[in-house]
């Protein structure tokens, strides 16, 4: 699914690259074959009057996007702690079938297959009282060390988008400041109509700039949320699972250990 969303994604980008070095051309053939072309459209007025730095921002933003899309799916519960998994594992942990958990963990790709495959093996079945369970979470914190830099290398992405935008749009409206001081010199005078490529160049690519800022920065923040929780859900799952094991084996002693004649009042009640 990831290698046909991930193609799917770089076709499109490299279309709107194609469509965005051929519409110029085709808009200014348009342009001269009559009177009814000469008025602008909302392509030329949003994007083309930018110039040539709206190409980097707008390769900027469908890239974003494909990024907030991909990573939505892949952020899912279902390939990190799905319910059918987590609940079967469980079980198997209430009758302390360690190894039939690890076998069924095996087969599992999700998050937490793995960190279930990864952790178990370091249950102590001679320490009883607690099954080692201090080597068990050495090894789930190994394992999610490990394993966050490839979660999040996606999500980074956005971030880093969110943070190129804004200069690239201010890179366009130094430019366009610069075109405009140089028309001003040469013209010696504020002519609106030479004056108004460049204070479109300067205007249009800080707008897309904060637009695809917008975009990046919020989804970042939710995404990075969302992957910390879906974390979070397997590391307390194996945990409950641990310690449904530790329960179980130790039920009869934890028994011991409550004093009798809890019942006392209510059987002189009764009495």
């Amino acid at each position: 699914m990831k290698t046909i969303i991930t193609r799917v994604g770089f076709r499109v980008l490299f279309l709107g690259m194609a469509a965005l070095y051929t519409m110029p051309s085709a808009l200014a053939q348009e342009a001269g074959e009559g009177a009814a072309a000469t008025q602008k459209t909302m392509l030329d007025k949003w994007v083309i009057d930018g110039g040539w730095t709206m190409i980097p921002l707008v390769i900027l933003l469908a890239a974003t996007i494909f990024l907030l899309v991909f990573c939505i799916m892949s952020l899912s519960k279902e390939k990190f702690c799905p319910e059918d998994l987590r609940s079967q594992l469980l079980s198997l942990m209430t009758e302390c079938r360690v190894q039939s958990a690890i076998q069924l963990a095996t087969t599992s790709p999700t998050f937490l297959g793995r960190l279930v495959a990864y952790a178990l093996p370091n249950i102590d079945a001679n320490r009883p009282e607690d099954l080692g369970k201090d080597a068990i979470e050495d090894a789930i914190a190994d394992f999610t060390s490990n394993e966050r830099p490839q979660t999040m290398k996606y999500v980074d992405m956005l971030a880093l988008s969110g943070s190129i935008a804004p200069s690239i749009g201010l890179f366009g409206t130094v430019q366009g400041m610069v075109g405009a001081f140089a028309i001003l010199a040469e013209s010696g005078q504020a002519d609106p109509t030479q004056l108004a490529g460049s204070i479109s160049v300067a205007l249009l690519t800080t707008f897309w700039g904060l637009i695809i800022s917008i975009i990046a920065i919020p989804g970042f923040f939710f995404l990075k949320k969302r992957a910390q929780a879906l974390e979070a859900d397997c590391v307390n799952t194996i945990e409950e699972m641990v310690n449904t094991s530790i329960n179980v084996i130790n039920a009869e002693a934890q028994l011991a250990r409550i004093p009798e004649g809890l019942d006392t009042g209510d059987e002189e009640a009764q009495a």
